[in-house]
């Protein structure tokens, strides 16, 4: 039940107009989502005359298309972009965002669902444990936690993630493009010294890569500062840092690979050696422990969320210098 009107709306891409049709429109209801029992009964709406309101279906595929795309458009060039949405792309984005409003930052996660692997603790329990100073950026994010002396406790890893998420996303200045995967890095060569840097990223939907593809050509988006927290080896894992191998005069690349298990050695290692690589290109998290030869850690998350502070710190830092270079070739896009 609905009407079509006489309207004609047009279409701005295209330059066509498309007959629009409306529905009527539903009588305004009311959903309470608490209240007060009524003789032992509980009634949170007129549930046998509920309806939602009309919708067409391509209302909803334009909708999402053309905010897509919009994004696609904006954050092409972008200033900075963070790959891997764990916990330690996240905390970084998280720092970049609060404290340069004025930067396009772009989130690249492989997953459809990001966090990686910090929705449980470990070996799938639920409480996560974050060794002190971690629980100032817990406090930061106004979590709730249980004070055990040297470190705090979080009833269950989903909620630190969960609201990492949300307030990283609720940033005007910041995108998350899942079920998206870097492929590759955008380099440049200074003509000059020879040196090469890194001006963005190169991407393509997840799994539609050349591993699974026999051809399928990739998007970029160009960024004065790559920030990888990609995790350690795995599918998807250390994977800016394993192809920086290839991309980098064997006298630079820097890849020790990941030691066993040592918590006091790892935390440490992870979070003073979030920096700058190679030129333009940060690390940060796990990814480090494959680039060190550093140990890991296991399920204690304090050194996520700081070496994210710290690989932000040093993002912001060199930002600068970075934009000069890469303006100084092709000549720089202004975003």
């Amino acid at each position: 039940m609905g009407y079509t009107s006489d309207r004609f709306l047009p279409n701005s891409e295209l330059h066509s107009y498309t007959q629009l049709t409306v529905l009527s429109p539903v009588a305004l209801q009311t959903v309470k989502l608490s209240t007060e029992a009524v003789d032992g009964q509980y009634k949170f709406a007129d549930w046998e005359k509920f309806h939602f309101a009309p919708i067409r279906e391509s209302q909803v595929a334009r909708a999402m298309g053309k905010r897509y795309f919009a994004d696609l458009d904006k954050y092409a060039e972008s200033d900075i972009v963070v790959v891997g949405g764990g916990s330690a792309g996240f905390s970084a984005a998280y720092v970049l965002a609060k404290n340069r409003p004025d930067l396009k930052i772009a989130i690249i996660e492989a997953s459809v669902s990001p966090g990686g692997g910090c929705w449980l603790g470990g070996q799938l329990f639920s409480a996560m444990v974050v060794r002190k100073p971690g629980d100032l950026f817990l406090d930061d994010l106004g979590l709730e936690y249980e004070d055990e002396g040297n470190y705090v406790v979080v009833k269950h890893a989903a909620l630190f993630m969960s609201t990492l998420m949300s307030k990283v996303l609720a940033f005007p200045n910041v995108k998350l493009f899942n079920a998206t995967a870097v492929e590759d890095l955008i380099t440049r060569k200074d003509d000059a010294t020879g040196q090469i840097s890194i001006a963005g990223v190169v991407t393509n939907w997840a799994h539609l890569d050349h591993d699974n593809q026999s051809c399928m050509d990739p998007n970029t988006i160009n960024a004065n500062v790559v920030l990888s927290a990609c995790g350690h080896d795995g599918p998807q894992g250390a994977s800016n840092g394993k192809r920086a191998k290839e991309v980098f005069p064997e006298s630079e690349v820097q890849y020790g690979g990941m030691r066993g298990l040592d918590m006091n050695k790892a935390e440490d290692a992870i979070v003073k050696g979030a920096r700058e690589v190679y030129p333009g290109l940060v690390f940060a998290g796990m990814e480090l422990a494959e680039i060190d030869g550093s140990n890991r850690m296991g399920p204690t998350f304090g050194a996520m969320a700081l070496s994210g502070v710290k690989a932000a710190e040093t993002a912001l830092n060199i930002y600068e210098t970075c934009k000069a270079r890469n303006e100084k070739t092709y000549g720089g896009l202004k975003n």
